[in-house]
């Protein structure tokens, strides 16, 4: 297994299906090494990017082993944990470590909003099971579970729990965990169009969305902001922006399944009740896309 070092840029990797929807493991292989290739330094597979709500219990693990085979080492492999229930929970965490995985990203119940009470010892009891590394993922936006830099504070005993995807939506909650916990836990941006503003508070890492499609421009914007070349990052930041925003929308995976497709990465396939975009969505999209290209910046010298 690969030691998570927890810095740089982790994608939440698209999961990949043929046209009947079926798990398409050659094209995720493909999509896998190229995110490494790239320059990437993990992988993050079956999160909400990664369709997690529409696979089963043994898909989710067959794409955790996938990317195993694929980072041989070179890159930790996180997989995600969205369970909604706890003893599920306990279940998936054991057999992905069975498989290989370097350790854990852990979502709330999907389906079910805890009081922090709850959210937390789901957590501890999730940490037991795993004995892996775990990267805790608040979504408060989404998944309507918060827990506070309080909370953090008190979990610091979990020795499991050594990260933190913040996408609260809100920048002043990296500063206010660094008050509180201070350098307890790595802290990963997990709002992409909030990537320039979290690292220049202090964020160790991304888990990034776009990237998934330009991961070289997402590493450099990385490299740059952790070089205090603010100046170089926020150029680079400005042409990238209309792309991140599109990870920040209910329709994030037809999004960036067709920016994917749009350069040549992947395809638009998805497992219904999603379909690809369509009329003036899909338009709009494409138009992004190709001002993005039209535009691109040469990164090269950042890699």
């Amino acid at each position: 297994m690969a030691a998570i070092k927890w810095e740089g840029v982790f994608p939440a990797v698209t999961t990949k299906f043929h046209a009947n929807e079926e798990l398409d493991h050659a094209e995720m292989e493909k999509h896998f090494s190229f995110m490494i290739d790239s320059g990437c330094h993990g992988l993050v597979t079956c999160g909400s990017l990664g369709e997690a709500s529409t696979l089963s219990f043994e898909e989710k693990l067959a794409v955790a082993k996938t990317a195993v085979k694929v980072a041989n080492g070179r890159v930790p492999v996180l997989a995600n944990v969205s369970e909604t229930r706890t003893a599920n929970a306990e279940r998936y965490v054991q057999e992905a470590r069975d498989l290989g995985v370097d350790g854990f990203m852990v979502m709330p119940s999907v389906l079910y909003a805890a009081d922090a009470f709850e959210a937390k010892a789901n957590l501890r009891t999730i940490a037991k099971a795993a004995k892996l590394p775990i990267m805790v993922y608040n979504n408060p936006v989404t998944y309507k579970v918060d827990l506070t830099p309080a909370d953090f504070k008190e979990l610091a005993d979990c020795e499991e729990l050594e990260s933190i995807k913040e996408s609260t939506d809100n920048i002043r909650r990296v500063t206010d965990l660094r008050n509180v916990v201070g350098d307890r836990y790595a802290i990963f941006m997990g709002v992409d169009d909030l990537s320039f503003e979290g690292l220049a508070v202090g964020a160790d890492g991304l888990l990034a969305g776009l990237v998934v499609a330009f991961p070289k421009e997402t590493v450099a914007l990385y490299k740059l902001m952790k070089a205090g070349r603010y100046a170089e990052a926020l150029k680079l930041y400005q042409w990238f922006m209309p792309l991140l925003h599109l990870d920040v929308s209910t329709k994030l995976v037809q999004n960036l399944k067709l920016v994917e497709a749009l350069v040549g990465v992947g395809n638009e396939n998805v497992r219904r009740p999603r379909q690809p975009l369509r009329g003036a969505e899909r338009e709009f999209i494409v138009q992004v896309v190709q001002q993005a290209l039209a535009t691109r910046p040469d990164v090269s010298a950042y890699l």
